[in-house]
């Protein structure tokens, strides 16, 4: 996996693009044969060629939230592929079966925390179900490290992987913009159409994840598939195409109006610089910013104004609303929007976690208690007790909003040591390597995972510990950390 290979061979495009067009086709499906038909294929393509099933994997998960809407008996593919392939990869390896059981620190952390959460929840009364979910959530990614850590990837396995995000990240800005200018009026479904946004809201593109954070942090992987890809082809090759692809996620992930991600980015840019000295690379990231905003941010918002000033509505009789980089940053600090955050927002969230640990200091209430995504489709026993409710998602059900309130609310001082620990351990180790590329990038993608900690909930974003546990994975694999497993011999042969 050291020798990074370019060459992608057109039997595997095929074999991409087919599966993309299962999925597709199958949301012109009646629920049930098309959960039944994708269960079909995906679980085979998944066993007879699990690399390129992961690789279809980050399509899928990007827009999973569309397929779902269009269609909801799509919504197992995603499952279905990473349990598929951690049985291939177990079944085909039984004879190293001790191989399996080697894990990191940063890996026992985890599995302590997952069943400390899950143990002091089920003692709150916490149901069953809501417990699985919510340790589902945490581990389902992780799963993907596991995989990929410990196998004998393919050769041009990170190209193969940067280009389809490269590629979904263009579809997503084509949409993006188009909604934009459409006043959410095109190429998204009625029913997010027809959702009525809040006036800070509704200056954003949502896109086909429906959600302009989860957006913007797409884009910010994409951003770093493309000059990734510029330097995997030495030659120049594609360099047009992957400059363009650059520019345009930029925009879009400005166009998103995301403070959390604008901030994980710089925190990101500001310590792989640090960290690498790499001056030039400072220059790329400015220029391809500065390109962003000439090229798409400012054209899409003076088009809106154009279409403001004469008096354009759409359909539905909305007025066209511009948005901007300083009525962003205004409303953070605005007194009404301050005192909304207070009564019912992040504010009023830190605050009841706050009030939750006082009341449980040494272990917190459990897993599916407080504002993670196990309460927002069961009920918290304890929400009542703290009259925690939500203006913003309806009734009981709330995002934190923030990963360590949630963890300091649902694990207290013990959960905190040990997802502290997970976190701590996984730093040292990219302290270790930052000699290296890989080690430079990985130490300032967790400071930009920390950062952006402080506003999502983003160890329990599918799509972001997607991306992360892939890049983990491999950095693993460059690294020589497990013993490795053989999971798919054709497929790797094939790419060298």
């Amino acid at each position: 996996m050291k020798d990074i290979s370019t060459e992608i061979r057109k039997k595997e495009w095929l074999e991409i693009i087919l599966a993309a067009a299962v999925m597709i086709a199958a949301t012109l499906l009646p629920s049930t044969i098309a959960l039944i038909s994708t269960s079909i294929f995906f679980a085979l393509f998944a066993f007879f060629k699990p690399f390129q099933s992961l690789v279809v994997l980050i399509p899928y998960v990007i827009f999973r939230s569309f397929f779902i809407e269009i269609n909801a008996g799509m919504k197992l593919i995603g499952d279905l592929i990473t349990f598929v392939v951690l049985f291939r990869l177990l079944l085909f390896n039984l004879k190293n079966w001790k191989t399996w059981f080697h894990f990191k620190k940063f890996e026992w952390f985890f599995f302590i925390f997952l069943v400390f959460g899950a143990i002091i929840g089920y003692f709150t009364g916490v149901s069953i179900n809501a417990i699985i979910f919510q340790v589902r959530t945490f581990i389902i990614m992780y799963l993907l490290y596991y995989i990929l850590s410990r196998s004998y990837l393919p050769r041009n396995f990170f190209v193969k992987l940067a280009w389809v995000t490269v590629f979904s990240s263009l579809i997503l800005v084509v949409q993006g913009i188009v909604e934009k200018l459409s006043l959410r009026t095109m190429w998204m479904p009625e029913a997010w159409s027809d959702k009525v946004l809040s006036s800070t809201n509704v200056v954003r593109i949502y896109g086909l994840v429906n959600n302009p954070n989860t957006l913007s942090l797409i884009m910010f992987f994409a951003i770093g598939a493309a000059f990734f890809l510029r330097w995997a082809y030495k030659d120049g090759q594609y360099k047009i195409i992957l400059i363009i692809s650059q520019v345009a996620s930029a925009g879009l992930l400005l166009l998103t109006l995301s403070r959390g991600t604008w901030i994980s980015t710089f925190v990101f840019v500001l310590f792989f610089v640090l960290i690498s000295r790499k001056w030039k690379l400072l220059k790329q990231f400015v220029i391809t910013g500065i390109a962003a905003i000439i090229f798409v941010y400012a054209p899409v918002n003076l088009t809106l104004i154009i279409m403001q000033s004469i008096g354009i509505e759409n359909p539905e009789g909305r007025e066209v609303t511009v948005g901007g980089f300083k009525s962003r940053f205004d409303a953070t600090f605005d007194s009404e929007n301050l005192e909304l955050m207070n009564e019912s927002g992040r504010f009023f969230y830190i605050k009841k976690g706050f009030e939750v640990f006082a009341d449980y200091p040494v272990t917190g209430t459990g897993f599916g208690t407080f504002g993670g995504s196990a309460t927002l489709s069961y009920d918290s026993p304890i929400y009542e007790k703290y009259e925690i409710r939500s203006d913003i998602y309806g009734g009981k059900n709330f995002y934190s909003d923030n990963q360590y309130i949630q963890i300091i609310a649902e694990t207290g001082a013990i959960g905190v040591i040990l997802f502290a620990g997970f976190l701590l351990t996984m730093l040292w180790m990219f302290w270790q390597d930052r000699k290296t590329t890989f080690g430079q990038y990985m130490f300032a993608l967790w400071f930009a995972t920390c950062a952006a900690g402080c506003v999502y909930n983003i160890w329990e974003l599918k799509v972001y510990t997607m991306f992360f546990f892939m890049l983990l994975a491999i950095y693993s694999v460059v690294r020589n950390l497990y013993p490795m497993l053989e999971l798919s011999k054709t497929e790797r042969e094939q790419s060298n």
